[in-house]
Order: structure tokens, then sequence, then C-alpha cells
């Protein structure tokens, strides 16, 4: 088990036992409902019982593990977790994600992002344009670059989030974010080239430029067609 902490080692040994513990549970080796046996774990992970105990307590407030006298700490029925965090969805992905999550990704980035270029489109100031622009020319720069386009692109969705000017929609970059960055890094980590990616972000910024959000939604419908597409492609 040494050798499973060590990989989180820059996470400190706190980070370390909250993800290797989180990722037992989202994988069911500990099952729902299932009690803790926390001297074990304790021995197991080389840890102390108040190190152990602050862990728990991160997975408690993501809904994950609850705790009752005379019962223990226990996982918590998956109906209860908090899947909207940002370190669920990344634990989700970290062992490799189910096709099914990318499935479900796609699926509230096409509910979100078209009806967000849409009011972009009629509330971006200069600000939003000049941001988005600068994550066109990012893109454009990365020039095979994986990091740099992944990087690029969540900056792009970012500005595109902030344009709407509603601050729950902006909310929504913790769950985007995350789990497009996956996204991203399975597209672009592979062997095959890909379109340049350029091309439709700019149809999006230039329908918010001229505020058409007619347009702007049915460029973003686009580009998302084209991100499953890509996805596709990696996967077959």
């Amino acid at each position: 088990m040494r050798r499973a902490v060590a990989q989180y080692a820059r996470r400190g040994v706190h980070g370390q036992t909250v993800e290797v513990i989180a990722r037992r549970i989202l994988a069911g080796e500990i099952a729902a409902g299932e009690t803790l046996n926390m001297t074990a774990l304790q021995e197991e992970l080389d840890v102390s019982l108040t190190a152990l105990r602050e862990a728990l307590k991160v997975l408690s407030a993501k809904g994950m593990v609850d705790a009752r006298q005379k019962r223990g700490t226990f996982v918590r029925p998956r109906a209860d977790w908090n899947l909207l965090d940002g370190d669920v969805i990344r634990w989700q992905f970290a062992e490799g994600a189910d096709p099914r999550l990318f499935d479900k990704l796609h699926e509230v980035r096409s509910i979100v992002e078209p009806a967000a270029a849409r009011l972009a489109a009629s509330r971006a100031t200069e600000a939003d344009l000049a941001a988005l622009a600068g994550a066109l020319d990012e893109m454009a720069a990365a020039n095979g670059d994986p990091a740099a386009a992944v990087a690029a692109d969540l900056s792009f969705h970012r500005a595109l989030l902030n344009a709407t000017h509603n601050e729950l929609l902006e909310r929504m970059e913790v769950v985007m974010e995350t789990g497009l960055a996956e996204r991203d890094r399975l597209v672009h980590g592979g062997v095959e080239p890909h379109d340049d990616p350029v091309p439709s972000h700019l149809a999006v910024v230039e329908a918010i430029r001229a505020q058409n959000a007619t347009a702007a939604e049915t460029a973003m419908r686009v580009l998302l067609e084209k991100a499953v597409r890509d996805v596709e492609k990696v996967r077959g």
C-alpha cells in the first residue's frame, strides 16, 4: 500500500490518504454501507489516527462517508455523494474513466454551453471578448503541445461561462473544467493528429461579437458535436 500512497507524495500525507480512500470507494473496493476498519487502514496507510480522521472529514464533506456512534465510519450510498465536486470528478477519471462518464459530461455540456453562448451574445463586454480572443491565440500557439492545448481550451470555456455574467453558470466552471481537462488530455494526448480547434471556437466568438444569439448557440452545438467525434475517434 505504501507504493500506492507514494504516487501522491507531492500532495502530502493528508492528500495521499484522502485520495487513496476515495478511489477505493469509487472503485467499489469499499462498498456503500460498509464500515471502515480504522485500525487496519491506519496500519496499512502508515498514518496516525488523527491524520486518518482528518482525511475522512474531507470525504464526509463530499458526502462519501459518515460516522455514527456504535457503527463507526461507513460509506454512504452513491446517491448521497457530491458528484459535482471537482475532486470527486477527478478521482473518477484517475484510474481510467468509465466511457459513460464522458457521455454524461457531454450531456451536461450540451445543456449548459449552447445556452451560455446565447447569453454571452447579449451580455459579453469588451473584456469578455478580449478573454475569448486571448484563448484563441493560446490555441493557435499550442502548436501540437498537448499541455498547452488543454490549457487553452480550458481558458476558452472559462471565458465563455464568465461572459454570461450569471454567477450560477460561472460556478459550473468546477464541473466543466475538471471533466473537460480529462477529455482534452485523452484527445490531445493521443498519437493521432487532430483537426485545428481554432476555426470551430472562432465561429462561437464571432457570433458573440456580432451579438447574434442564435448563431452563437448553433456554433457552440457544432463545436460540441466535433468534441464528441474526437473522443469517439480516440476510443475507436
